[in-house]
C-alpha cells in the first residue's frame, strides 16, 4: 500500500508541474492566438473586435497572471482546453478527439506488433544462439532500425503505392467516402493504415529484438535454467515458463512507457502518408501558432506518460517484489 501511495504522489506532483509549464511556456511567447487569427486573415479589427476574440480564446488580459492560472487549472478539470486557431471556432478538445482515434488505432497497433514479434525473435535469438536464426534477423532489424521514419515510408510508397499500386499513397481513408461503420469502410482503413504501420514496425522491432535478446542470453545462465533442464523438462517449456518468463520484464516495463507515447502519435510518418493522426495535428498547430492547441496536445501527451509509467511500475512490481521493498 505505502509503494502505490508513493507512486500515486509521484503522479500528482509531476502532473501539477506538467500543467503549471504548460500554462507558462506559451504566455512567454510573444503575441496571442486572437492578434495570430487577425495577422493571419489580414483583417483590420476594432479594440472591441479583439477584445472579444480574446474572450473566445479564453485570454483575459485584465485578469492577474495567478488568477489566470486557478482558471486556467479550473477549466482543464472540467475538459475545457480552450479554442482551436486552426479550426475555429471548434474547441480543442472536440479537435484532439477527431484525430485521437486514428493515432491509437495506426501507432498503438503497430507498436504492439512490433513488440510481440520482436520479443518472440529475441528470445528464439537467444535459445539458438550462434545459429543461423541469430545470425541474419536480429542484425537485419537492428540496421533497419537504425533509419529514418520518413526514409523508410518514402521507401514503401515507392515499391508498393507507385511501383506495385497494391496499396494507396496515404491518408486515412478515400476522401471521396465519408466515415461509417461498414466492413467496406473498415477494410478501407487498413488498407490505407497498412504502409504507415508497417513504417513504424521496421523501424521499432529492433530495438525489443536486441532487448530481449541479450536479457534472455543472461537468464538462460541462470540456476533455475540450468535445474529445469536437469529434469529432463522439454525445450518449449524451459524456453517460455522459465527463460522467456523472467527475461521479459524488462521489455513488458519499455512496452508500457510506449504505449504512453503512442499518443504523440508518430510525427514523420503521419506527415509522410499524410494520415489524419495527432503528430500532424501538432504540425498543423504550431505552423498555425495554435497555442490552444498546442497546450492541449502537450497535455494529453503528458498524461499518458504518466499513466504509463504509473501502469510499467505496478507491472515491475507485481513481477519482482524487490522493487516494492526498494521503491
Amino acid at each position: 500500500m505505502s509503494y502505490a501511495l508513493r507512486r500515486l504522489e509521484f503522479f500528482a506532483i509531476t502532473l501539477w508541474a506538467a500543467l503549471t509549464m504548460n500554462f507558462i511556456l506559451p504566455r512567454l511567447m510573444p503575441g496571442n492566438p486572437a492578434e495570430a487569427m487577425l495577422v493571419r486573415f489580414r483583417g483590420r479589427a476594432s479594440v472591441q473586435a479583439v477584445q472579444e476574440m480574446e474572450a473566445a480564446f479564453g485570454l483575459h488580459p485584465h485578469t492577474s497572471i495567478f488568477q489566470q492560472y486557478l482558471d486556467y487549472l479550473a477549466n482543464t478539470a472540467h475538459g475545457d482546453l480552450g479554442t482551436s486557431l486552426s479550426f475555429f471556432p471548434t474547441p480543442v478538445s472536440k479537435v484532439i478527439m477527431l484525430a485521437l482515434p486514428w493515432t491509437i488505432g495506426l501507432v498503438g497497433s503497430a507498436t504492439v506488433i512490433a513488440f510481440v514479434l520482436g520479443t518472440l525473435i529475441g528470445m528464439l535469438a537467444a535459445w539458438r544462439r550462434g545459429g543461423i536464426f541469430d545470425a541474419l534477423l536480429p542484425p537485419t532489424f537492428i540496421v533497419l532500425s537504425a533509419f529514418p521514419y520518413f526514409w523508410i515510408g518514402l521507401i514503401c510508397l515507392l515499391i508498393f503505392s507507385f511501383v506495385l499500386r497494391w496499396f494507396p499513397l496515404g491518408f486515412g481513408y478515400d476522401v471521396t467516402d465519408q466515415i461509417n461503420l461498414s466492413w467496406s469502410f473498415a477494410g478501407e482503413v487498413l488498407a490505407h493504415g497498412f504502409l504507415p504501420a508497417l513504417t513504424i514496425v521496421i523501424t521499432s522491432i529492433g530495438g525489443w529484438i536486441l532487448t530481449m535478446r541479450n536479457t534472455m542470453i543472461t537468464t538462460l545462465a541462470e540456476d533455475y535454467v540450468k535445474m529445469a533442464r536437469a529434469k529432463g523438462l522439454s525445450p518449449l517449456r524451459i524456453m517460455l515458463n522459465y527463460a522467456g518468463r523472467n527475461a521479459i520484464l524488462p521489455n513488458l516495463t519499455g512496452f508500457a512507457m510506449s504505449l504512453g507515447f503512442v499518443i504523440s502519435g508518430a510525427i514523420a510518418v503521419e506527415i509522410v502518408f499524410n494520415y489524419p493522426g495527432l503528430g500532424l495535428m501538432l504540425l498543423t498547430a504550431v505552423d498555425n501558432e495554435d497555442f490552444a492547441l498546442m497546450q492541449g496536445l502537450f497535455l494529453l501527451i503528458t498524461v499518458a506518460v504518466l499513466v504509463a509509467i504509473l501502469i510499467a511500475d505496478v507491472i515491475t512490481a507485481l513481477f519482482d517484489p524487490r522493487t516494492r521493498e526498494n521503491g
